[in-house]
This record gives C-alpha cells, structure tokens and sequence, in this order.
C-alpha cells in the first residue's frame, strides 16, 4: 500500500512540473501576444501618419499651382505694363498700324507638353512672323499695342492617349474665351479655334493649356499660334 502511494506522489509531483511548465508557456504566450498587438498598434500609427504626410503633400502641391497661376497673372499685368508709349504712337503714325504674328510650340527637336495638374500658360517660341513685335516669344502674351479688332486662330495636336486629351484655351485679360479640345485614345489628332477681338490699348491675349491635357510639337510645327490686327478703331 505505501509502494502504491509513493507511485501516486510521483505523478503528482511530474503533473504539478508539467502543469508548471504549461502555466509557464502560457505567460510566454501572452507576453508574444501583447508584443504582437504592440506592433500592430505601432503599425497602425505609422500608417496613419503615412496617410497624413500624403494629405498633406497633396495640399502643398494644390498651393504650388495655385502659386504658379497667382505668377502668371503677375507676369500678365507686369508685360502690360512693360508696352511703352513710344511703341504705340508709332503702330498709330498716320493709322497705318500693322501687327502679325505666327509662332510654333517648340523651336527645335519635339516634345510632348503635359499633363499638368492645372491650366498652364503655354509658351509658343519658334516665331515665324512677328510684325509690329506685340507677341512675345519669352512670355508667350500677345499685348495690343493699338485699339483695333484682331483676329487669332491656335492648332493643337498630340498623339492620342486613353486619359490624356489635348486642349487649349484662347485667354484675354485671364477670361477664357474661345477652347480646342481633342480625344482620341490611338493615332495623332488635332483641333483647332479662332475668334476676331475688339482690343483695347496694352489688352493681352495668351494661350492656357487645359489641366490633364498632352500637346505635341516637333520641327513640322503641328501646334501654333497666330493673330494679325484687322483694322484700327
């Protein structure tokens, strides 16, 4: 009988060691557990702050742009302004004054403009024509030096794309006046606009490329811009 119950101790006591160890791991367990929930939440955090340095990229880009349109209009008024009086009486000597202008996007090797997050002034600078020197290569601003009726037609080409158009807006004084629009997701496809204009004295007329929108240019010259004054008034 006590053979029996010293038997009986043992396996108790080798059931208390397993039950220890089982107790023991566990803890082990629940300690790797609230590690894990840790790093989850550490995850967590950096993701959310990853999403909030995104949000704010975003806005600061938004900011950039409108900074870039705010300095368009600065250069606008500034080339007004830049129109000397000496320039004008001599276009209205005896009412003979002649103005005309054509120019293509790119002056030399090809390049496709865009997209832009935003209206973007464009630059047409391989000038072909520029009697009277009211159309500026460097700015891109055509400025009345007369009050008259001009005329102005634009071309716009790019090869096509599945979310890329191209498009171009004629621009008086920052009004958009006159738009060609193109969308062709294959092949090179064009448009085109043109509008006569009653001008007043330093009046400026540019060219704002549509945000999201792709124009092509090479040495062929596919995307221009021209304008001649009709006649004094």
């Amino acid at each position: 009988m006590s053979g029996l119950l010293a038997e009986q101790r043992v396996e108790i006591r080798h059931l208390q060691r397993d039950n220890e160890a089982q107790a023991a791991k566990l803890r082990e367990l629940e300690t790797q557990k609230a590690e894990v929930d840790n790093l989850k939440q550490q995850l967590q955090a950096h993701a959310a702050e990853l999403r909030e340095l995104e949000t704010q990229k975003t806005e600061v880009d938004k900011l950039k742009q409108k900074q870039e349109a705010h300095t368009a209009e600065l250069i606008t008024i500034q080339a007004r302004t830049n129109v000397t009086e000496n320039q004008v009486e001599t276009l209205k000597r005896d009412g003979k004054a002649k103005v005309a202008f054509s120019a293509s996007l790119l002056a030399s090797g090809e390049v496709t403009v865009g997209p832009f997050n935003t209206n973007t002034p464009l630059v047409f600078r391989h000038v072909v024509t520029n009697i009277g020197d009211a159309y500026s290569p460097n700015t891109g601003f055509f400025i009345a030096p007369v009050r008259g009726a001009y005329h102005f037609e634009f071309y716009i080409g790019a090869h096509g794309h599945a979310s890329h158009p191209s498009g171009a807006v004629l621009v008086k004084n920052g009004e958009q006046i006159f738009t060609a629009y193109e969308h062709q997701t294959s092949h090179y496809g064009s448009s085109a606009n043109g509008v006569t204009l009653l001008l007043e004295v330093k009046d400026v007329v540019f060219l704002h490329q549509w945000a999201n929108t792709r124009i092509f240019d090479n040495v062929n010259h596919h995307s221009t811009f021209s304008g001649h004054l009709l006649f004094t008034m």
